[in-house]
């Protein structure tokens, strides 16, 4: 699900990092340096969302997010050096949506920023569907349930993630990384194998024949995704 970002940051190295890691996860990314161009841009693209840096030149983060929260309910979230309880509460006040502070993972704010566009499509009642279907998988986030051409599967708690998080992406390629973080959080002790392991698992439950899978596909140098070919579909 891409959406359009706006990156208001004067550092040019941070701001080249937040692009690479945003469009990783397939979105449209604009980038400006200042505060009054975040306005400008901000009004005439009307970004899904907005990654704020506090200390701007011309007009600083802060007021550009006071602002802007008057004019619209697009999701803020602040990036700041600024380390201070109120410091954080102040952002808040004005509106921002989430703070993070720096130095900071990439991949932290690239969770965050999935999980601010999941609750603005949630408020604006894009509701996700309860049941995926993709080729002759459907998977039942409601009921925790999946079948395979009408089959049963019965999968543990972690292929059940795994699965839900391809399916509801078909045709999209993740890293091992990119599973981890969705499924795993930020658990620092889970490698790479551990997603090997368990995308053999769902293999063995899921394909009629695990050693040529033609459900859940390896992209060799990249990761893993699930067919979307003919037939497949979601509701």
């Amino acid at each position: 699900m891409s959406a359009r970002i706006l990156v208001a940051e004067d550092d040019e190295k941070q701001s080249r990092l937040i692009r690479i890691y945003l469009e990783r996860e397939g979105n449209a990314v604009q980038v400006v340096a200042d505060g009054r161009a975040a306005l400008e841009r901000a009004r005439s693209s009307k970004p899904d969302l907005i990654v704020l840096d506090v200390m701007l030149p011309l007009v600083d983060g802060l007021d550009v997010c006071r602002i802007l929260r008057t004019e619209s309910d697009v999701p803020i979230l602040l990036l700041t050096a600024r380390t201070t309880e109120e410091d954080m509460l102040l952002g808040l006040d004005l509106g921002a949506d989430d703070y993070l502070t720096k130095p900071y993972s990439p991949r932290e704010l690239t969770a965050r920023v999935r999980a601010l566009l999941r609750r603005s499509r949630k408020t604006a009642g894009a509701a996700e569907p309860a049941v995926l279907r993709v080729g002759g998988v459907e998977v039942d986030t409601a009921r925790f349930e999946v079948r395979v051409a009408g089959r049963p599967v019965t999968l543990t708690a972690k292929e059940f993630a795994i699965l839900e998080a391809l399916a509801r992406e078909p045709g999209r390629v993740f890293t091992r990384a990119q599973i981890i973080e969705r499924v795993f959080g930020f658990d620092r002790d889970v490698q790479e194998r551990t997603v090997d392991a368990h995308v053999m698992n769902l293999r063995r439950k899921l394909e009629a024949d695990p050693g040529s899978p033609r459900l859940l596909e390896t992209v060799y140098g990249r990761g893993y995704r699930l067919d979307d070919g003919p037939g497949s579909a979601s509701s």
